[in-house]
């Protein structure tokens, strides 16, 4: 049996079996991407559910994975020369968990970089700049009067829903194939709906992705991974 005594994180969440992955999260666009993968690709692993509360990913067993202090991450005890690993990021544990398998990362080096490139798209811009538009129409944000943040962030949502509609023409996934490139990507799409501002970002005025991200919630392992770790 796999030791995982060394990752202080399990004697707050501790293993119930360690020679499979273990997953820290909670079901936010980000933390998604790492359940669903992970069903995509039929790997065992077991979640645990990390609040985001201070308590929780502000805790030093969890700091001890992620100093970070964000969700997902993971621990594969059989990681690469068989010793096991830890990981934070999202997109990191995307690209780790497809080269793991050879799987979602494109059939040629080609098609690969091209999914890392829609990965780091979303990474540096879908994420960031809705997160941000999350906070100031929906959450605590939302209190300023002062409507230039709001509309900076309601632009740049526009400005990147049409990148993305751009991009799927003549295509159902966004690098070509279904890729780990849309497990990063749609969460945060549908994010919009959360925040309640798709009528602002012209949601309705797009065709292709509407399609993509319904497409995309469809798949059985998405409808699976979506809701785990429960709330």
């Amino acid at each position: 049996m796999s030791d995982l005594s060394q990752f202080p994180i399990t004697r707050r969440w501790p293993a119930k079996d360690p020679s499979v992955i273990q997953l820290y999260s909670f079901p936010t666009p980000n933390g998604v991407k790492a359940s669903i993968a992970l069903e995509e690709l039929g790997l065992p692993y077991e979640a645990h559910k990390v609040t985001l509360s201070d308590a929780d990913v502000k805790s030093d067993e969890f700091l001890s994975l992620n100093p970070n202090n964000k969700i997902p991450a993971i621990i594969d005890p059989d990681g690469p020369g068989g010793a096991p690993i830890g990981l934070f990021e999202s997109g990191a544990i995307l690209i780790y968990l497809a080269e793991k398998t050879g799987r979602l990362l494109g059939a040629t080096p080609a098609d690969k970089y091209k999914v890392i490139q829609w990965v780091m798209f979303q990474m540096g811009g879908v994420g960031p700049m809705f997160g941000q538009l999350g906070y100031f129409a929906k959450f605590k944000g939302a209190e300023i009067e002062d409507p230039r943040p709001r509309e900076r962030y309601l632009g740049e949502a526009r400005r990147l829903l049409n990148v993305v509609e751009g991009a799927l023409e003549g295509r159902d996934w966004i690098a070509g194939e279904f890729s780990i490139a849309d497990i990063a990507l749609a969460p945060w799409l549908n994010a919009l709906g959360f925040y309640g501002v798709k009528d602002q970002v012209g949601w309705n005025d797009l065709s292709r992705v509407p399609a993509y991200v319904d497409r995309f919630y469809a798949r059985p392992a998405v409808e699976k991974g979506k809701a785990i770790p429960p709330r």
